[in-house]
Order: C-alpha cells, then structure tokens, then sequence
C-alpha cells in the first residue's frame, strides 16, 4: 500500500469541516475522546459513532455511520476499532459518501483500505488524525 502524502493529508484536513469519531469514548482518559476533543477545538464538527446513544462533546451520538441523519455530511470518518472490525465501516464510509476513511494510530488493515479506495475515498491507516493535524497546523 502506498503511503499517503503530506499534500494530501493537508487537501483532506482543508477540505473537512464534520469527522465522525467511530469508537469515540465518553470517558476523558480515552486517546479517542482526546483526539476529537482537540479536533473539535481546531474547528472542526465532531460527530461520535458509538452504540448508547449518549451526548458526547455536546454532540448526540449515533451507533452507526449510516444512522447519521442525512442532513449531517461527514467529510472524515475516523476509525478508534481493531482493524479487524473496520471493514464494514470503510464500506459505511463510502455509503455515506465522505471524503476520507482514517485509521488511528496502530490500526491496519488491508480490506478497509481497498473498498475505501476502490469507492473514491482518501484512505490513511496507522496514522493519529491528532498528531498529523499538529505537525502539519502551519500548512492548514
């Protein structure tokens, strides 16, 4: 798999204005309520996915990506699952037309990277949204 480019991670980040969070946890202490926490504060519109239905960073939550009302485009999907569960969200992620499917850090997996690709979306795997959005804030 090829690795995705900087310009390409900045035209994605650019062209985002709602993330849904797939795994985002209440909980502060979670690396997934951290990075959509921060991303949330960067501007952006978060949008958790997650079974419950609660209210998360003041934003309700959905248990799947195509329980997210119509009116609501998600621009990013990004992915807090084990790898081995994230190919019906990648399909999800098409389904619903986004621009870019995101696997956090030490999530891979090659079945999602292909139906995201093979459906018009900007794949990246293995890589935090959070920490790529700080290494790359003076390009955005």
């Amino acid at each position: 798999m090829s690795k995705i480019s900087d310009s390409e991670i900045i035209d994605l980040l650019k062209s985002t204005k709602t993330i849904a969070v797939v795994g985002l946890s209440p909980k502060p202490d979670r690396a997934s309520h951290r990075v959509a926490l921060y991303m949330q504060q960067a501007g952006y519109r978060v949008i958790p996915v997650r079974p419950g239905g609660a209210t998360i960073l003041g934003e309700q939550s959905y248990p799947s990506l195509e329980e997210i009302p119509e009116d609501i485009q998600v621009d990013l999907v990004d992915v807090f699952r084990k790898g081995e569960d994230t190919p019906p969200i990648a399909a999800a992620a098409v389904a619903i037309k986004a621009k870019g499917f995101w696997l956090q850090l030490g999530i891979t997996n090659q079945t999602s990277m292909e139906t995201a690709k093979k459906g018009g979306v900007i794949a990246v795997e293995n890589l935090c949204l959070m920490v790529e959005h700080l290494r790359l804030a003076s390009k955005l």
